[in-house]
């Protein structure tokens, strides 16, 4: 099955958790950020408790978070803007254009890793759409990676929903989804070493 049909038959529960894990892949763009500042989101996933309220609060956390935004096309720029896009609804429709749009930026920044030359993120939708849409595209080892992530993480929180086990499915998504924001960081670190 296909990423894009995964978030289309996600509930509110997957959806909602596999927009905070692509912003959680993301975080290494944000220089001072806390440890875990989505931490709050990923607790309200289960079943929406207190959503709006700890919304709230990881918006005005990550305001304070430096970042390297240099303009609206910016990955950084884009991930607090996604952020900011969150609905305070947590119901499926609502949570399932944030899913959405959470997955293909995450998808994007890692785009500009794998080829960081390119220009503003959005020069290679076409490519994302096909690889999105479960068809072959010719895409870079960390998009390729991203893309895998993502549909585990459905596939993960499919499998779980409704069932004793909903919170270790939850759990697992986290640990994909730091094992990802690792991936990113140490990209980074490495094209930093070599600039310098």
């Amino acid at each position: 099955m296909s990423l894009l049909d995964l978030i289309e038959r996600a509930d509110a529960r997957a959806r909602a958790a596999t927009a905070v894990a692509c912003l959680d892949r993301c975080l290494p763009l944000l220089a001072g950020a806390g440890a875990e500042p989505l931490r709050p989101l990923w607790a309200s996933c289960e079943g929406g408790r207190d959503w709006a309220n700890r919304l709230t609060a990881v918006r005005t956390e990550l305001d304070r978070a430096a970042g390297d935004a240099s303009g609206v096309d910016d990955p950084v720029a884009l991930v607090r803007a996604a952020l900011a896009a969150a609905p305070s609804d947590f119901a499926a429709a609502p949570l399932r254009e944030w899913a959405d749009a959470c997955s293909l930026l995450a998808l994007r920044v890692h785009g500009r890793f794998d080829a960081p030359d390119r220009g503003a993120p959005g020069d290679e939708e076409s490519p994302l759409a096909a690889a999105r849409s479960g068809e072959p595209a010719a895409v870079g080892p960390l998009v390729a990676g991203e893309l895998e992530r993502q549909v585990r993480i459905l596939e993960t929180l499919a499998e779980t929903s409704g069932t004793a086990g909903s919170g270790a499915g939850l759990r697992k998504a986290l640990d994909l989804s730091t094992e990802g924001r690792r991936v990113l960081r140490a990209v980074m670190s490495r094209r930093a070493r070599v600039r310098s």
